[in-house]
């Protein structure tokens, strides 16, 4: 089963990590993206994420779709995206795989992220302290999906 979610809400990791949960699996692999307090040396108060929902969504199935073709035995898939405001040390993405054992599970976390960056449409607002320079929305570094881009800033 695959748990797809972009959402306003604050993500609870250990919600996500019981859907994925099956007793067929012993490993369950997380990754947690959180929002830190600083970016190029200037400090970070808060990220604000937008993303194109629909294609968000329907892009986060085929990476779905293309782990469950690489690694077999992977059970449950949790891709959840935060939108709106992440506080800093908030989660912004939690990825949870479930397998019966811990290799698939842990390799399709790290794919699982790495496509995330490069394919979904959503964009990213760092919010600097006062003083420290203008906000800005970017895209991930990885993004390929836009043409629109140069040196990591939207155009």
């Amino acid at each position: 089963m695959n748990y797809l979610k972009l959402t306003f809400d604050k993500l609870e990791v250990g919600e996500i990590n019981d859907l994925v949960a099956h007793e067929s699996c012993g490993a369950i692999s997380l990754f947690v993206g959180t929002t830190r307090d600083n970016f190029d040396g200037k400090t970070v108060v808060l990220l604000e994420y937008e993303a194109y929902e629909a294609m968000a969504l329907k892009t986060m199935n085929q990476i779905c779709e293309e782990m469950r073709a690489r690694w077999s035995d992977i059970k449950n898939i949790g891709i959840h995206h935060r939108l709106g405001t992440v506080p800093v040390k908030e989660a912004s993405v939690v990825i949870a795989v479930s397998s019966p054992h811990r290799k698939s599970s842990l390799e399709a976390v790290h794919f699982a992220i790495d496509e995330l960056k490069k394919s979904v449409p959503v964009w990213k607002k760092e919010q600097y302290a006062e003083g420290e320079g203008c906000s800005e929305w970017k895209e991930n570094r990885e993004c390929t999906w836009s043409k629109c881009h140069k040196d990591n800033h939207i155009l």
